[in-house]
């Protein structure tokens, strides 16, 4: 218990990254380069801070009590996932580096949005957010995320291995060839955008109370960049690759602190070194020293048998 309360913020950090990262892995397994999850997260955080403070839903508080929370993760993820359709049927029509400038641009128009609209709280943002459960430490929110987490990795698994997951793969490797053999890759591609949006969607609706506070500076280009390098860095081809990379990212200026300064030029040249050295991330690096190692030889008693 006094690990958690020391460590908690950090290890709930550490959990809430990887899940961004992983926002972004959806798209990637169908060989899209989006963007746009920081644009979703901060959507999914404005529906939550919005219901949870707003005199406007002041009845549905008083009437669902702690569900009101639930019920913010459920809103997050339908609004995300009509915006999803909404802009993924135009951008998916693009490929490469245009549908991730589209899809920056469409984090850009939201974040000018929250900056000028009076219900999200306009530069200021919203405060005073309400603890997810009436939870007094910010500790005790691992017994949220961490479940997600471990849900999101199973639907992720079980994906990979069904029908749709192979239509993924099909239109990664090769779009032209996918369509000759009937896999629309349209609906597949938009598909996979929508799952990345709805699980963004609702990371920031189960942060809003975590921090207790949400504005503008939650969905940013900055943000766009920092998760597109924990699913690089991890490793794009694996579901482990973005959870890993967020977790490591995420903690890699708290383990530095003691460095002052020091730690941000360390943060970089982490970056850097494993972009060159690393092009297939870490999980990627781990599996090709395991497919290196050399097969173990069986005992020499085995080999020459029983026999005398």
């Amino acid at each position: 218990m006094d690990f958690l309360q020391t460590y908690g913020f950090l290890i709930v950090t550490m959990l809430q990254q990887g899940l961004l990262g992983l926002s972004l892995y959806f798209p990637l397994m169908a060989g899209q380069l989006s963007l746009a999850s920081p644009g979703f997260y901060a959507l999914g955080g404005y529906i939550a801070a919005i219901m949870l403070t707003s005199p406007t839903f002041a009845p549905w508080r008083e009437a669902l009590g702690n569900w009101i929370f639930p019920l913010t993760w459920l809103f997050s993820a339908l609004a995300s996932a009509v915006l999803g359709v909404l802009v993924g049927v135009p951008a998916l029509r693009l490929r490469g580096i245009y549908l991730a400038l589209a899809t920056i641009a469409f984090v850009q128009i939201l974040q000018v949005l929250s900056l000028n609209l009076s219900v999200t709280g306009g530069a200021i943002g919203l405060f005073r957010i309400p603890q997810t459960f009436g939870f007094v430490d910010r500790w005790q929110y691992v017994w949220i995320f961490l479940p997600t987490v471990i849900l999101v990795l199973l639907f992720a698994h079980r994906l990979q291995g069904s029908r749709v997951g192979r239509a993924f793969r099909a239109i990664r490797e090769d779009e032209l060839a996918a369509d000759a053999m009937s896999i629309p890759p349209t609906r597949y591609k938009v598909l996979a955008f929508v799952i990345g949006a709805v699980l963004a969607g609702v990371v920031g609706a189960m942060s809003a109370p975590f921090l207790n506070t949400w504005n503008a500076r939650q969905g940013t280009f900055d943000a766009s960049i920092a998760f597109l390098a924990y699913t690089l860095i991890g490793g794009s081809r694996s579901m482990w690759g973005p959870l890993l990379g967020g977790a490591l990212l995420a903690s890699l200026p708290e383990l530095l602190r003691g460095l002052a300064d020091w730690r941000l030029v360390i943060n970089g040249l982490v970056l850097v070194v494993a972009s060159l050295y690393l092009p297939q991330g870490i999980v990627g690096a781990l599996g090709r020293l395991r497919r290196k190692a050399p097969p173990q030889r069986p005992p020499a008693s085995a080999a020459l048998g029983d026999a005398p």
